[in-house]
């Protein structure tokens, strides 16, 4: 048997071949030491954030139309809005803030919202809560405008009045709008609603009307956001179904809840995109498909672009209204 061989390296490569292997381990370690503390979403998040464009406070008041009772938005994100009553809740002001923060605006949100109550709970139990130096206040009443009365607009109208002249008192230059709300299924078909034998249509309206009388009677308030208008426009569209009652026809959604009262998530998202265009300006078609809280909330593409194409549709026919401005969202992709 031949003894085995060796290969020696010549001293002149292996010298060669140390030199390769120590520059390796030091362009790892210069590598090691290049990688953000934080993953590169994260950081590009805290970017976003840094550069986002400051605008100021706005306060949410009313009840569980804003809150989200009946629907998973309740507690959506409630960390990222101040509760004034410490309920916990994140509802339409959290997904509100969601739809800013992707425009690239940094609104500094409150609410102070009580289940059942109308304005006039507000400036009789909360004066002391809401009476701050706000930029922006929203602000809807009861459903069915007096819960003693219902259909009668007195009380919300001079509620509405006393809580305008008391948030000015605090900050002139305040920017106050009313929310006229939608109507209510179970006020429209069951032979005990107040409205039963007229109309979704004619409870929309007469609501309307009411919150247009409360505008026009205080000088310090803007106007008004048509949210029950946009229900109405995503039902005749075809977008929403009108009856609950029936069974929700296929393709459709059903803006209203399991009580047929309040709103479900649908009709919740579309109440926040017309607050969103309506106090920006902006074009709530631009948070487009990839919008991240509807992503959160299980909505599916198709439906977060239809309903915010039904709030562009709504918004654009408000009197006065010429064009709604568009931007890139800074959203993840699906």
């Amino acid at each position: 048997m031949s003894p085995p061989s060796f290969h020696l390296i010549p001293r002149a490569r292996f010298g060669r071949v140390r030199r390769s292997l120590l520059i390796l381990l030091i362009g790892s370690a210069l590598l090691a030491q290049g990688q953000p503390a934080t993953p590169p979403r994260a950081k590009d998040a805290a970017v976003a954030a840094t550069a986002a464009q400051p605008m100021g406070s706005v306060l949410f008041i009313g009840n569980s139309f804003l809150f989200g009772s009946g629907s998973p938005l309740r507690y959506y994100r409630a960390d990222t809005v101040t509760d004034l009553n410490v309920t916990g809740f994140g509802g339409v002001p959290a997904l509100f803030k969601s739809f800013t923060a992707q425009a690239g605006l940094d609104f500094t949100v409150s609410q102070e919202t009580v289940s059942g109550q109308g304005l006039d709970h507000h400036i009789a139990e909360k004066a002391g809560v809401i009476g701050r130096p706000w930029d922006r206040v929203v602000m809807l009443g009861y459903s069915l405008l007096n819960r003693n009365k219902p259909g009668d607009p007195a009380l919300l109208i001079q509620s509405a009045k006393q809580i305008a002249e008391w948030l000015h008192s605090k900050n002139p230059q305040v920017d106050i709008r009313l929310i006229a709300t939608w109507a209510r299924a179970d006020a429209v078909y069951p032979p005990t609603g107040h409205w039963h034998g007229k109309s979704i249509e004619q409870m929309t309206r007469d609501v309307r009307a009411a919150y247009n009388q409360a505008a026009a009677g205080s000088p310090f308030i803007r106007g008004v956001i048509p949210v029950g208008e946009a229900w109405l426009r995503a039902m005749t569209s075809g977008v929403a179904d009108p009856n609950p009652y029936d069974g929700i026809e296929f393709g459709k959604v059903s803006l209203w809840t399991h009580d047929f009262y309040h709103g479900s998530t649908f009709g919740y998202y579309l109440e926040a995109l017309m607050i969103f265009g309506d106090l920006t300006g902006l074009d709530p078609r631009s948070l487009g498909k990839g919008e991240r809280s509807g992503f959160d909330l299980g909505l599916s593409s198709e439906q977060a672009t239809a309903l915010q194409q039904v709030a562009h549709a709504e918004l654009m026919a408000m009197q006065g209204r010429s064009g709604m401005q568009a931007f890139t969202p800074a959203n993840p992709a699906r």
